[in-house]
């Protein structure tokens, strides 16, 4: 008899949270995220197969339900009766489950070729789990509910909640992440990635493309006109990218191994269409200081600084992108006014006319980092043109000399308690300004609306008189710098605010927490008092 799914009654964090503890005292905390990200994938590939089991079954083709095909047909992973969850959770308190669960990974692998190399061997049965604590663990693993949320990345998600809570140590500090959806969808929305080669030199788990497919998905595009090329550094990484695009279908180019970017550049001879990237933040030590300096990457720049590894990667994907290129990467907010060799390369970057918009993002945003980011967007055509995109024409102005600097940081709207988001709506106002000022259609009708966005001239001889006479500067003026403050005019509500209205309003919060620190106080040793442990202060 098939085991019976629990109704989930958990978010996915809280039964993650159970996960972990049910391993602790049994493996390394920085080992969970392996332990768990498997399981993940093999009830996450069951329930899709279930899914479409039923979907079969349903659309009156019972006879075919065991018909590899029909499966394949729609990206699922046909699942021998032994390598599905459901024998799995039957199967969990019995003495072999680790080998049963090592065979049923096995099996997937060995009939997917998608997913060669990219699933553990005889992981679990190495890892010598005691039989309890297995079954434990699969118990609390069984209570999420994978396949609610079609638009999530859901090993991304997973991976970055283990590493953000137990694998920090590591030594991958804050520069490795997961990135949230709305951020990859925000960015997928303004550089449009219809047709033509992707690429993320830093893919982790494959967020990026994972987004980006569901966003041609999502407009009508046809996700076949797209081929996906990334690059990831570290293995287990490298491999849960192989898992997340096999089990969605995408055929992915990832290169032949886990390496640097840097170093060994898989995709060395490729130009790309579109590049979407959450590179490391602040990366110190990246290359030698006798390492790279001649690399090709750097031609008509100057070599980036071993100290910071953002102009590194900003040139880099200058040098992979196509005629007609366009990027949209994350960056630390650092690197809009970095000085010294950095300043030599961002005012390149501007004279070549590379640098189309620079959009500062709300505070947290993600899960092992509250600071406010940079989205760039590099755009290797900012001429007057039109195109075909997702069967319609598209009109472009002449945007040479021109920047957009937008402030997303009063946007968002609170999430899991103690992270913000971008909404649907917050991402559309941003996108349908992003395009009104790249396009020629005057009804579109962009304008400079303070506080949050602004287009600046690159030189001060293309000011006019009354933005001379409105103390308006052109980035030239600003010393090549990209801090969108410089630009965007802040309205100061300090002058407007009545002084003795905000005391009281302080006073009165201020003896409303400080009652309930008294009273927790009182409670606390009352508590103390009442074991016999009394605590006289």
């Amino acid at each position: 008899m098939m085991a019976k799914i629990q109704k989930q009654e958990k978010s996915m964090e809280a039964a993650l949270w159970e996960s972990a503890n049910k391993l602790r005292g049994a493996v390394e905390p920085a080992e969970y995220k392996h332990v768990v990200l498997s399981l993940i994938f093999l009830k996450y590939a069951s329930d899709k197969f279930e899914e479409r089991r039923k979907e079969i079954i349903n659309e009156g083709h019972e006879a075919f339900v065991d018909n590899v095909a029909f499966y394949t047909m729609k990206s699922v992973f046909y699942l021998p009766p032994e390598s599905r969850w459901s024998y799995i959770m039957e199967q969990s308190k019995q003495s072999d489950i680790a080998l049963k669960i090592d065979t049923a990974l096995y099996t997937i692998e060995k009939n997917n070729e998608s997913l060669r190399g990219a699933l553990p061997d005889n992981y679990y049965s190495r890892l010598g789990l005691d039989t309890a604590k297995l079954a434990s663990l699969l118990d609390e693993i069984n209570k999420i509910e994978l396949t609610a949320d079609k638009e999530q990345d859901v090993m991304g998600r997973v991976y970055e909640y283990f590493l953000s809570n137990f694998a920090l140590q590591e030594g991958k500090g804050k520069g490795e992440f997961y990135t949230p959806k709305c951020i990859v969808n925000l960015i997928a929305e303004l550089i449009e990635p219809y047709k033509g080669k992707i690429y993320d030199p830093c893919c982790g788990s494959g967020g990026m493309f994972v987004q980006s497919m569901k966003f041609v998905q999502a407009h009508n595009g046809n996700t076949r006109e797209i081929a996906v090329f990334g690059q990831e550094a570290t293995n287990t990484t490298l491999k849960l990218a192989r898992m997340n695009l096999a089990i969605r279908g995408i055929n992915g180019n990832l290169g032949k191994k886990a390496v640097s970017t840097f170093t060994d550049d898989q995709h060395k001879d490729e130009k790309f269409d579109f590049i979407m990237a959450n590179p490391p933040f602040n990366q110190k030590s990246w290359r030698a200081e006798n390492e790279l300096t001649t690399d090709s990457r750097w031609d008509g720049y100057e070599v980036p600084p071993t100290s910071n590894a953002n102009y590194g990667w900003i040139l880099h994907m200058v040098s992979h992108l196509s005629q007609n290129g366009i990027a949209g990467f994350l960056l630390a907010n650092g690197a809009l006014s970095g000085d010294g060799t950095e300043l030599a390369i961002r005012k390149k970057l501007i004279e070549n006319d590379l640098v189309e918009a620079i959009i500062i993002l709300p505070r947290n945003l993600f899960y092992t980092t509250d600071i406010s980011v940079t989205l760039w967007i590099i755009n290797k055509n900012k001429m007057a043109r039109t195109i075909m995109q997702n069967n319609k024409p598209r009109s472009y102005r002449d945007r040479t000399g021109e920047i957009l600097f937008m402030d997303l940081r009063q946007m968002g709207s609170p999430y899991e308690k103690k992270y913000i988001e971008l909404t649907e709506e917050d991402r559309a106002k941003v996108a349908a300004t992003y395009h009104s000022w790249q396009s020629s259609n005057a009804t579109e009708g962009y304008e400079n609306i303070d506080e949050y966005c602004y287009s600046a001239k690159v030189y001060s001889k293309d000011l006019t008189d009354e933005q001379r006479q409105n103390g308006e500067k052109s980035v030239e003026e600003n010393g090549w710098s990209l801090v969108p403050s410089k630009y965007i005019k802040f309205i100061n509500r300090d002058e407007n605010v009545d002084y003795d209205t905000k005391m009281k309003q302080l006073q009165s919060e201020l003896t409303d927490l400080l009652k309930e620190e008294e009273q927790s106080k009182a409670d606390l040793l009352a508590v103390f008092k009442e074991l016999g442990y009394e605590i006289k202060l």
